[in-house]
């Protein structure tokens, strides 16, 4: 498994590390029953405190990506695809909100600002 961490990210080690396996499961290289690294192994690999890999598996656990299982390890859980949506729409509107608030700093009325989401979304509608 592939995480890759950024320490001059300012986000969280765990929460990169939560969200890298979130998108692996949601775009299917991770599928439901798929064993995880163990805590460990995970923190071993990446070199990082093993209480960082447990709070990024308990978060995981928390939001039903995964489930755990004492002695046996950590596996993807089967994923609930109104959780995935709602999920992404959180992410969504989180990028969004930040963009309007660049917008009403640099004076672009929501007009302009729907036709660039027009012209960035493709124009299509799904």
């Amino acid at each position: 498994m592939d995480i890759i961490i950024s320490n001059a990210s300012g986000e969280p080690i765990y929460t990169q590390i939560v969200s890298q396996i979130k998108t692996m499961i949601m775009d299917g290289t991770l599928r439901e029953g798929d064993a995880l690294p163990s805590m460990r192994n995970l923190a071993m690999q990446l070199r990082i405190s093993v209480i960082t890999t447990k709070r990024a598996y308990e978060e995981l656990e928390r939001d039903g990506f995964i489930e755990s299982y004492t002695g046996k390890g950590s596996f993807v859980k089967a994923q609930n695809m109104e959780l995935f949506r709602e999920e992404q729409f959180k992410n969504i509107e989180s990028l969004l909100s930040e963009a309007a608030g660049k917008a009403r700093q640099c004076g672009i009325p929501l007009a302009e600002m729907q036709e660039i989401l027009e012209l960035v979304y493709g124009g299509d509608e799904l």
